[in-house]
Formats: C-alpha cells, structure tokens, sequence
C-alpha cells in the first residue's frame, strides 16, 4: 500500500491518539468532559480507507448516544440493563441485512457484540453517576419502544457502513486511521470521559486484524 502524504500525516496522528483511549478508563472518572484533541487532517478521497473507516466512528458514536435515552427508560423501573433476549434480536437482525448487502455476518455480529457492550458501559455509568447524585437522575422517562426504532436506525446505518468497508477494515492502516476518526468524532460530539471509554469499546472489532 502506497501511503499519500496526507494518509501518513493520519497514521502519525492516530499514533498520537492511541494515548486518549489508552487513557480513557481514567477520563470516565472525572467530573468534567476532557478537552478535544487536535483532529487530524481529511484523508484523500470519499473512497480512501479513511474516509470508509469515519463512518463507522460516527455512526458508532450515534448509537452510544441511544444509550443515555435507554438508561433514563429504564431507571426505576427495576428492568436489567442485560436483556438477552433483545441482544439477541438485534444480531440476528444485523446478521440478516449483512447477508442482504453481501458483507460478512460474522464479522457483522462481532461488531455490533461491541456496539452493544458499549452501550451497557454508558447505561451502567450513568446509573452510577445517579445513584450517587440522585438530583441528576431523569425526571421524565422515554418510550423505550420509540428510542429502539432509533437504536434499528443507527444499527442499519452502521451494517451498510461495514459492508462498504471491507477493503479498509482488513488494511494495515485500519487500526491507525480508525483511532483518528473516533478521535474526530469525540472532539465534534465533545463526548464526556464516559462516552470516551463507550466509544473506545464499541469499536475494537471493527479491523480484522485486531
């Protein structure tokens, strides 16, 4: 693979990043949001690797944002954050638009297993952060049924962005320039320590050599 300027001026920076998500366990403990990193440039063109592996950070990072709406459904009410049953739907689900598309449904469900593990971290931070300051809690509860036609979205979204990413995802460079797309899209969304450590597990799947 022949590297343009501007794809190696990505890797330098996602070496560089690596250390916000090395760091993230620590960043979910403060307080307060951390400070954005410095993006790195925009990579070449809309079929470059990178520009394949960004939507996978963004559409990951939409789908984390569900996780605040289904918590606040759930606070309360006594339901798990683990449900099983409902996990297994959306893999099966996923599954089945991945055939659909041509993509691969093992790695699909891999995928989307973290999509979902990150998904409980923020349920479960937030539950924290409301059993201990009980005034922050929600005082109005969502319609889980209307937040999981939003989570069907995103996780459509998401299967069409691994479909058109296989040549990106299986490169070398996968890792890299993933790290720098979650870092840009945590430095737009200015996403709390919590939703840093989400977003760092949600993705670890998605380079086939990782």
């Amino acid at each position: 693979m022949q590297l343009t300027p501007s794809i190696r001026s990505a890797l330098a920076a996602g070496a560089a990043v690596t250390v916000l998500f090395a760091g993230a366990g620590a960043a979910a403990a403060a307080p307060a949001a951390p400070k954005a990193p410095a993006t790195a440039p925009a990579v070449a063109t809309a079929h470059s690797p990178f520009a394949q592996l960004r939507p996978l950070a963004t559409f990951s990072a939409a789908r984390l944002a569900t996780a605040d709406l289904v918590a606040a459904a759930k606070w309360g009410t006594g339901s798990p954050i683990d449900d099983p049953a409902r996990e297994q739907e959306v893999l099966k689900s996923v599954a089945e638009q991945a055939r659909q598309l041509g993509a691969d449904p093992a790695a699909t469900t891999r995928i989307f297993r973290d999509q979902i593990e990150a998904n409980k971290v923020v349920q479960r931070g937030l539950y924290r952060q409301w059993d201990a300051n009980p005034a922050q809690a929600p005082t109005e509860r969502p319609d889980l049924q209307e937040v999981r036609k939003e989570i069907n979205r995103v996780n459509g979204e998401l299967v069409r962005a691994i479909a058109a990413s296989p040549h990106a995802r299986s490169a070398p460079s996968c890792t890299p320039l993933l790290t720098v797309a979650a870092a840009q899209v945590r430095a737009e969304r200015q996403l709390d320590g919590l939703h840093t450590v989400a977003l760092a597990r949600s993705l670890p799947s998605v380079c086939a050599g990782a």
